[in-house]
């Protein structure tokens, strides 16, 4: 029997292009079911719940509650914040002071840890509440499920990126003829292998890729564009932010980190940019996409985009059938023609955890992935998703945080 009372669903961590279809999914799920209370969401994740930032999304307009499925970023505004012992009890009491039967929480490994906590915390407190986990992540290092909710999308608009900047490459006369892009995933490879994607011919960019689960090595990558451009005149190659030497040290890494202890990565394209110059004596150009490859919309999958939505969907399925302190998974049936169904992990074995590119994927060479990865990734960016245009440009939508405030 579904617990009385209500929900509330908040995002953390970096957003993607199709986040919000999973919060669409989670709130027309839930107000399609015979559950009286309202879903409240959480404004800017869980240290916006734990500020009392907090709105009834029932005084949404419904436009604005669909339009959710083809806005970018994070609809529900975002942060990245470690819980304390003190916050889960603060947590706690909020939703009892709210009601809240049922939490939803939208992200990628350190917002399952969070979840999971939140489920902990739940049940120490002897609060009976339903935890649902909703994933996402470009990165696509969650466990346990096939891939992860944004990563299409990231590896369309890169892998679509690679292919009009090759193409520029190839055609133009000038004396830039080494183009590096650096992909956004930290400690795995998975969107920077997605640039292979775009390579349909054996001399057509990417010609390079440098993942961070091999050891990287200057020598060895420097020789590798060296007998490239020998051979076409030109030389494509997309790398990893998180580039390492195998044993811990990043080719480029801020000195500081975040609260859950992540150094900022970025700037290993322009280091590798210079290293050519100066070694090869080779002019060179480095594409840094950033925040880019998360932010597409008009270039999303509309595989990515509907599986989105199924996520969301199923969370509340899940929760109202009394299930709690899972994530939902996906679970590819087959590959041709592309078939998946939703399922679910316990948090605990989701929490703070990669899923690594496989090394049977990458060739011996350490510098390029085999048609295995191909056939993965393919089906995972197939199909687009229609915007509403305005003016020439995308009409994206947001919420308007002053309507249903809530008062803890």
């Amino acid at each position: 029997m579904a617990l009385s009372g209500n929900a509330i669903i908040a995002q953390s961590g970096g957003p993607t292009a199709v986040i919000n279809n999973s919060v669409a999914g989670v709130i027309e799920t839930w107000l399609d079911q015979d559950i009286t209370g309202t879903i409240y969401a959480g404004i800017s994740g869980i240290k916006g719940i734990l500020q009392g930032h907090i709105i009834d999304l029932a005084a949404q307009e419904k436009s604005i509650l669909a339009g959710l499925r083809y806005t970018p970023g994070a609809g529900l505004f975002s942060c990245r914040y470690k819980v304390s012992a003190a916050d889960q009890v603060k947590l706690i009491d909020i939703c009892k002071k709210l009601n809240i039967r049922y939490f939803f929480y939208n992200g990628g490994n350190d917002s399952m840890d969070t979840a999971h906590k939140t489920y902990e915390a739940a049940q120490s407190a002897g609060w009976e509440m339903c935890v649902i986990g909703i994933p996402k992540t470009i990165d696509n290092d969650l466990p346990f499920t096939d891939h992860t909710p944004g990563f299409g999308s990231a590896a369309k608009y890169l892998a679509t990126t690679v292919r009009e900047t090759g193409i520029d490459l190839e055609s133009v006369s000038t004396k830039n003829k080494v183009t590096i892009l650096e992909a956004m995933g930290r400690n795995t490879g998975w969107l920077t292998a997605a640039g292979a994607l775009a390579k349909r011919r054996e001399d057509e960019a990417p010609h390079l890729l440098y993942l961070p689960e091999i050891p990287f090595f200057k020598e060895k990558f420097l020789s590798d564009v060296e007998n490239v451009y020998k051979q076409l005149g030109y030389c494509y190659v997309v790398v990893s932010e998180g580039l390492n030497d195998g044993v811990g040290n990043y080719l480029a890494a801020a000195k500081s980190v975040d609260s859950f202890g992540h150094r900022q990565l970025s700037g290993a394209g322009e280091v590798l940019k210079n290293l050519v110059e100066v070694k090869l004596g080779i002019k060179a150009r480095c594409n840094t996409l950033g925040t880019a490859q998360r932010s597409a919309m008009h270039c999303a999958s509309l595989t990515d985009a509907q599986e989105a939505y199924e996520v969301g969907k199923a969370a509340v399925e899940y929760a109202i059938k009394g299930h709690s302190g899972l994530m939902v998974s996906i679970e590819r049936i087959s590959s041709q023609p592309y078939q998946s169904i939703m399922g679910q992990i316990p948090l605990e074995k989701v929490a703070n955890i990669e899923k690594k590119l496989p090394l049977e994927w990458i060739n011996t060479e350490g510098n390029f992935v085999k048609d295995d990865f191909m056939r993965y990734a393919n089906p995972l960016i197939e199909g687009e998703v229609e915007i509403p245009m305005q003016n020439g440009l995308p009409a994206y939508v947001s919420l308007d945080k002053s309507r249903g405030c809530i008062r803890i």
